[in-house]
């Protein structure tokens, strides 16, 4: 028996994975997050299979029912939404498991911040401009970030920062972000990204705050935020595809290059 935690992507059911949907398609239980996991997710599900939405159950619920699935012999697809490396909640049900002896296996899934790129028809990471991108939050009262991981930390890096969990804190954010970004810098507002009624708000740090409260968002939105995302910017070419920068797969005609494999 096992218990696969099974990245099911943003919402879109074309975003799972083909290993994700062979699995749901075979465990006889499959516990997923209905909050952030849309039913058409998991309807490939078998016909019998026992289907839980467990936006309304607890810790102890959900390991309830994986025990008793272990108890008879029965895989359980235990399905989040996004990836599960990134504010998956399932350290703590792999505890549970470990203490238990009950085997599991991790099955990603696409993340927020690359659906949200990918429908944006943007790269996150432009040449001279942001090659690192922060996927960090804001704290709030149920759970508090731990000491250094700022969001002004984060913000004196110039990076393209993904904040996740942080749509009601868009003044803080503003307050935070100004300093280092400046007020005209880009922001997308991603509201629940790969489901039907998604929606992609466009500002500054300046005015995305009024902007998004005029769309009546409070919760299950991604911000973007950086330079990267100016659409209009001007930026040098990546080396990859240079034809003056030679690399191991596209040596100089008539010169050997030898890899280092030390790099």
């Amino acid at each position: 028996m096992t218990v696969y935690f099974i990245g099911a992507g943003p919402g879109d059911p074309e975003l799972l994975t083909l290993k994700a949907q062979r699995v749901i398609g075979e465990c006889p239980v499959c516990l997923y997050a209905g909050s952030l996991v849309p039913p058409q997710v998991v309807a490939c599900a078998p016909d019998d299979a026992k289907v839980m939405d467990t936006a309304a159950m607890t810790l102890d619920d959900t390991h309830a029912e994986i025990k008793a699935a272990h108890a008879r012999g029965q895989d359980v697809a235990r399905v989040h939404s996004g990836d599960p490396s990134l504010y998956g909640a399932i350290a703590e049900q792999i505890r549970r498991l470990n203490a238990d002896g009950i085997d599991y296996q991790v099955i990603p899934g696409v993340p927020a911040y690359a659906a949200a790129a990918a429908a944006l028809g943007q790269e996150l990471t432009i040449p001279e401009i942001a090659q690192s991108i922060v996927l960090t939050r804001m704290s709030m009262q149920s759970t508090s970030m731990p000491e250094g991981e700022s969001l002004e930390n984060f913000a004196k890096t110039g990076a393209t920062l993904a904040i996740h969990l942080a749509v009601r804190n868009m003044r803080e954010i503003e307050r935070v972000l100004t300093p280092y970004y400046g007020e005209d810098c880009p922001v997308v507002v991603a509201y629940r990204v790969g489901w039907p009624d998604e929606m992609f708000i466009r500002g500054t740090i300046k005015d995305i705050r009024k902007k998004v409260r005029a769309e009546k968002i409070t919760r299950t939105a991604l911000i973007l935020v950086g330079p990267a995302l100016d659409r209009g910017r001007d930026f040098k070419d990546s080396a990859l595809y240079d034809p003056e920068k030679p690399h191991v797969l596209r040596p100089v005609v008539g010169v050997d290059l030898v890899e280092d494999h030390n790099t």
